[in-house]
């Protein structure tokens, strides 16, 4: 099924895990696929991995947290495609500790990626995002559940989560929806480093109702449902791919 064809898709942190796996689900799909990292060379290793045709794909060096990066990002675009047809706000990053233990940098440096880099590519993108587009924003269980030593990184996701609720009603006049994605126990490198060994990955799916740790490619799945025209009639919602972590108790 190709719900892309000849449409342009940007997706910020692109280069591994749920970024790089949604832009593989939408090459599939038929799109044309920009996305972004802070590394050169992650970008380069990226886009030998995705292995699409070289017109079909833009990547670009642009860190989320830096507005100018993203003023650029947009003018390659326009450059490249003309416009946007949605928009997978993606990039994110974690500080899995105690709240006594968070610092300002801490602080300054998650909330400037998951919030503030959210928040600013999506306005940036909106010149050129068409009418009738979609937004879909990388959020987390974690802001329908409170986990101990995840106080900043859950806050940050409540907050891209209301901001689709809030940008959902706002851009509403255009046709544009805007909705989350809030992933679970994702393996992925991020999931990796901070459960780095098998004990610890015995545990946590204990914990889960289908008993396992998720994969990015059902992740890029929900993303690109809530990107194309399936999802014409949802707006400011939050579709959680948890395998049943908030909602159920697993049978013992």
């Amino acid at each position: 099924m190709k719900r892309f064809t000849n449409k342009t898709v940007l997706i910020t942190g692109g280069t591994s895990g749920m970024g790089l796996s949604a832009a593989r689900r939408l090459l599939d799909e038929g799109a044309y696929v920009v996305i972004t990292g802070r590394h050169e060379t992650r970008l380069a290793a990226a886009v030998a991995e995705l292995g699409a045709e070289p017109d079909r794909i833009l990547a670009v060096r642009s860190d989320v947290a830096s507005p100018a990066d993203l003023d650029q990002l947009m003018r390659r675009i326009e450059t490249w495609r003309g416009r946007l047809d949605a928009v997978f706000a993606n990039a994110g990053v974690g500080a899995f500790k105690p709240g006594n233990e968070i610092t300002e940098a801490d602080f300054d440096h998650v909330v400037d990626v998951n919030f503030k880099g959210v928040f600013f590519t999506i306005q940036k993108a909106l010149p050129l995002l068409r009418d009738g587009g979609s937004v879909v924003i990388n959020a987390s269980w974690t802001l329908h559940r409170g986990m101990s030593g995840a106080s900043l990184y859950a806050a940050s996701k409540a907050a891209v989560h209301n901001l689709a609720r809030t940008l959902g009603a706002d851009l509403a006049p255009r046709g544009i929806r805007v909705n989350s994605v809030s992933p679970g126990y994702i393996d992925t490198a991020m999931y990796r480093d901070v459960h780095p060994d098998a004990e610890a990955e015995a545990r946590v799916s204990a914990g889960i109702p289908l008993g396992a740790l998720g994969h990015s490619d059902e992740v890029a799945a929900a993303v690109a449902f809530l990107a194309s025209d399936d999802a014409s009639y949802i707006t400011g919602q939050d579709l959680i791919v948890d395998g049943g972590l908030v909602g159920s108790i697993p049978a013992t």
